[in-house]
């Protein structure tokens, strides 16, 4: 079980990496108190695993459940 949970990790976070990906290499974001980063700065601190990465991993989870939340509720009054 625990080899099955650390590939989850491995691809939640190449997801959220993915996801930071495509954004604007020319714009930076800024998170909160944290400052402004670039994306690859971010998509660096997500593979870093740092406390930064950890965040962005959990704020893209939250964004994609919200989605996923949102979607199957659109479909659902179909």
């Amino acid at each position: 079980m625990g080899k099955r949970k650390r590939k989850i990790k491995r691809e939640v976070k190449d997801l959220v990496i993915a996801r930071l990906g495509v954004l604007s290499p020319n714009k930076k974001i800024s998170i909160g108190s944290e400052g402004e980063f670039t994306k690859n700065e971010l998509i660096d601190r997500v593979k870093q695993g740092d406390e930064l990465g950890k965040k962005m991993i959990e704020v893209e989870l939250d964004y994609l459940r919200s989605l996923k939340d949102i979607t199957k509720d659109i479909l659902a009054d179909e």
